[in-house]
């Protein structure tokens, strides 16, 4: 079964399973883009129910061909800014680190706005539906919504990386973020270090959380980011290599910056 007929398996189970739930329009594709267009938007507002093992074999074979249809990016492809600290610009989702951090909502199920290219959507698609399972399995095993400025790891399944930490990150309003709002964010990226620690992680990667959808400024964002995971590095020892992975050149100029300073 060569790619196109494994999308066509896919999109033809996704689409029957979804006959009496959510509205999604399906008009017809003939191009494999707008097949896997079709096939993401289907996953993404695809609720997290149990699915076949022949869906998952199929669905494991796919995105692993289309993930290393580009090119990994690996600790060893990157230069230190400093001892332990990195800056890359580009999709996170390439990475091939130990962990990768993903910005998630309190719901904590991953983005299911079909096709929407928040950090937590491309996450979810690229890793496969098993990931939305197990952050069921948390939430459900909790029995409450994320709290802001914590962290839970689970398997990449199909991503580079070997584990996604999640993270739920302060929304700024139209009031500005507040001193709490900022301890909130700090949080959140001291949730992830611990985390990878316990977990014995070696390299960890960061995204700009909070900064898309929850607003948060972009260059206060990056002063916390890289104050606090200094910080905890020299408060703990920790020999955690971190990647700071930015993707609007915006991002890159501040980081640029700020870690010029450090």
């Amino acid at each position: 079964m060569n790619q196109e007929e494994k999308l066509d398996y896919l999109i033809d189970y996704l689409q029957k399973e979804n006959l009496h739930q959510q509205a999604f329009s399906t008009e017809r594709t003939e191009t494999i883009d707008e097949k896997i267009a079709l096939f993401r938007g289907l996953c993404n507002i695809r609720p997290p129910r149990q699915v076949s093992e022949a869906f998952l074999n199929i669905q494991d074979a796919f995105l692993t061909e289309w993930n290393h249809s580009r090119p990994s990016v690996s600790l060893e492809d990157l230069t230190p800014v400093h001892p332990q600290l990195y800056l890359w610009q580009g999709d996170i989702t390439r990475l091939a680190v130990d962990g990768i951090v993903n910005a998630a909502n309190s719901n904590f199920l991953g983005c299911t706005q079909a096709n929407h290219n928040c950090i937590d959507n491309i996450i979810h698609t690229r890793a496969g539906v098993q990931l939305r399972l197990d952050c069921h399995d948390i939430i459900e095993s909790q029995g409450r919504k994320e709290p802001i400025g914590k962290a839970k790891i689970t398997k990449a399944y199909n991503l580079p990386s070997r584990y996604v930490i999640h993270t739920v990150g302060p929304f700024i309003d139209e009031r500005g973020p507040s001193a709490f709002k900022e301890h909130l964010l700090a949080s959140s990226y001291e949730s992830c270090l611990q985390l990878a620690d316990e977990h014995a992680l070696r390299s960890i990667a960061f995204c700009s959380i909070s900064t898309g959808e929850f607003n948060f400024p972009n260059e206060q964002a990056a002063e916390i980011a890289i104050n606090t995971v200094t910080r905890y590095l020299n408060k703990t020892g920790s020999k955690l290599q971190v990647i700071f992975d930015v993707f609007k050149d915006k991002d890159l100029h501040i980081y640029e910056r700020l870690l010029r300073k450090e």
